[in-house]
């Protein structure tokens, strides 16, 4: 039987607009598991809180109620309530977060960068560097790029660093948001070939995708979120 990774249970978030005495309710009482190996589509229409939900489970933001039981091999342990020193450690180690966005240190080469989680984990920084420019390869990056700054480089060959050093060590959760937004056509394609090898490998993988038929061949199951508003709860849907 496959291992779970993840058990999510009756999560619910909002927000607080304080400015106008009001509460925003992004999604309430959300249910579903997540086996190793096995990849999950979110869908839902804009504002319904699919990257929400994934900010959640990453916990940049604190749920309001409900429950998010990772399975670490350390030991399963509750995000939703874990302290901030234990999630920091397991984002280091076991869970992955891929954004559309690279927030780029100053003065830092990409392949640098790219490298950084290869020598976190102990990989000899020649063999990290290696590493790091096969997959700014592999991601269309050119070659003379490698020791530039990103912060010098256009949305897109941002966005190829990102995916570069986000997928460069698997992780145990994988959790992707919007990754495709910026990309040509060749690194779209990169980046599904690079998913379908994780999910191989064992990754668990939850995500949002702004061209969704790209991974279309990966999903296992699909999770439609819909409006609070509506009073429905979020079905999970088998594809």
């Amino acid at each position: 039987m496959t291992e779970a990774v993840l058990n999510v249970s009756g999560l619910t978030k909002s927000f607080q607009m304080h400015h106008l005495d009001n509460t925003l309710h992004a999604f309430r009482d959300v249910n579903f598991s997540l086996k190793q190996g096995e990849f999950v589509l979110l869908k839902g229409p804009n504002g319904v809180g699919k990257s929400t939900l994934l900010r959640t489970i990453y916990r940049t933001y604190l749920p309001v109620d409900g429950k998010v039981m990772f399975h670490s091999a350390r030991g399963d342990i509750d995000l939703a309530n874990a302290a901030d020193i234990d999630v920091a450690l397991l984002r280091a180690e076991e869970i992955g977060f891929v954004t559309q966005f690279l927030v780029a240190r100053p003065r830092v080469a990409a392949e640098d960068i790219v490298a950084e989680p290869l020598r976190l984990a102990g990989v000899a920084p020649e063999d990290a560097l290696d590493q790091a420019r096969h997959w700014l390869n592999v991601f269309g990056v050119k070659e003379k790029l490698w020791k530039a700054y990103p912060t010098t480089f256009s949305g897109g060959e941002q966005q190829k660093v990102n995916l570069a050093r986000a997928l460069i060590l698997p992780r145990r959760l994988l959790l992707l948001d919007e990754p495709t937004a910026s990309l040509d056509a060749g690194a779209r394609a990169a980046l599904t070939k690079r998913l379908d090898e994780l999910k191989k490998e064992g990754v668990a993988m939850i995500g949002v995708f702004h061209h969704p038929g790209d991974v279309a061949e990966l999903v296992d199951r699909t999770i439609e979120l819909t409006m609070v508003s509506e009073e429905r709860r979020p079905a999970d849907v088998a594809v």
